[in-house]
């Protein structure tokens, strides 16, 4: 029998751009160089000085989620790992699940119910709107639910659920436990776990927190780990079962060999989110976020979704007829060496205003990319009027901060 012969593999080197892409789509997004240093480093996954590590991730995490609670941990995994954690733990075979459904993202999580064997009920809301409070209260009026899983921030289709406080201080008043995906929007956006009433909050370490992908960030309310501590069936995701998780996370003892190295650049980008403050952040998320959706209708384009329902965290760009979505990108990539995204289906393009996104050199550049290739693929707008107006919004920025 021929042995098979190692293949011939070109240097990562000579695969990668001449020069770094600036990662301004729906994530991931630029790394702080402390983030990108503390992820150079193994250290032993079961030592002290990782328990010393992981005692401030939690405590740097009660932070950034608003909570008191002893059961934030981490997992090996994009965040869609978190939000399957959350969903495998809380929803017995059986349960009943109301799904608030605005897109891609909220639609995954109500399949991931599905598949653990709750007994989902979808609430689709359509034409780029917000969930209403009055709508998802009827549910509650007709039926019992145990869990209700809704996303802050729909990252396919730039919607935000504006009423998500008074959507889940509604359903706990019915006895049902509130999972939250906040994946595109923590630290980005005001979300506060316990006065919300909230019992499962999902996040990703490449949006907002300017982290790496593949390791993310998930609290438990206290009344969500009763229910899991209530089990006793026994749960068919290892990795994922909660209570194995408390073990590493809460005991320092073993489940798995931890990704130490992603843990530690969590800790670093967390680090610099407390020392900016949640109140600093959410201001330059805000400010830099309508500064650019200001730009681009200066230009004469359109955005997606109403200012009544829309995400600042990542804004949606209705692409004119004839003018192709994927050509402006690869146009903006090959020549300006800056990435946004396109979406699910739908004919816009994202640009991204999560964690290093909202820094004001990057969105001068992004802009200046958008809008000359966009007019390289054929589209008439006003890019001047777009700059002037971004020199503008950011100089008043300034001002403010300055006061």
């Amino acid at each position: 029998m021929n042995a098979i012969l190692a293949p011939s593999i070109v240097p990562l080197e000579l695969i990668l751009p001449d020069e770094p892409l600036l990662m301004m789509g729906a994530g991931p997004v630029p790394i702080p160089h402390r983030v990108a240093y503390a992820n150079s480093i193994v250290i032993n996954h079961l030592g002290e000085t990782m328990n010393k590590v992981i005692a401030q991730v939690k405590d740097m995490g009660r932070y950034v989620f608003q909570t008191t609670s002893s059961h934030v941990m981490g997992v090996a995994g994009p965040g869609s790992a978190a939000m399957e954690m959350a969903v495998c733990n809380l929803v017995r075979p059986g349960a009943r699940v109301l799904s608030v459904c605005n897109g891609y993202f909220s639609n995954r999580m109500a399949e991931m119910a599905r598949r653990v064997g709750g007994q989902v009920t979808l609430v689709d809301i359509a034409n780029n709107e917000s969930a209403d409070l009055q709508l998802i209260e009827q549910y509650f009026n007709s039926a019992h639910y145990d869990v209700l899983t809704i996303v802050q921030g729909e990252t396919s289709n730039t919607v935000c659920n504006k009423d998500l406080q008074q959507i889940a201080k509604m359903a706990k008043s019915h006895g049902c436990l509130v999972v939250v995906d906040a994946v595109c929007t923590l630290s980005t956006m005001p979300l506060e776990m316990d006065r919300w009433q909230i019992d499962a909050v999902i996040t990703g370490g490449q949006k907002g927190l300017s982290s790496i992908p593949g390791v993310s960030l998930l609290a438990f309310s206290n009344d969500a780990w009763t229910r899991i501590e209530g089990r006793e069936d026994t749960l068919a995701h290892w990795c994922l079962d909660a209570k194995l998780a408390d073990k590493f996370w809460n005991q320092n003892s073993y489940h798995y060999t931890a990704p130490v190295s992603g843990i530690l650049a969590l800790h670093e980008a967390l680090r610099l989110v407390c020392e900016e403050t949640l109140a600093q952040r959410f201001q330059r998320h805000r400010q830099c976020s309508e500064a650019l959706q200001e730009s681009i209708e200066e230009m004469g384009l359109h955005l997606l979704v109403p200012p009544r329902a829309r995400l600042n965290s990542v804004i949606g760009i209705t692409i004119p007829d004839k003018v192709s979505a994927d050509a402006v990108r690869a146009y903006m990539s090959k020549v300006h060496k800056v990435e946004i995204s396109g979406s699910f289906g739908l004919n816009i393009l994202r640009i991204g205003q999560m964690g290093e996104q909202s820094r004001a050199h990057h969105l001068f550049r992004t802009l200046h990319a958008f809008g000359t290739s966009m007019q390289a693929c054929g589209a008439r707008l006003d890019l001047p009027a777009g700059m002037a107006r971004l020199e503008t919004r950011l100089s008043e920025r300034s001002a403010t901060l300055a006061v």
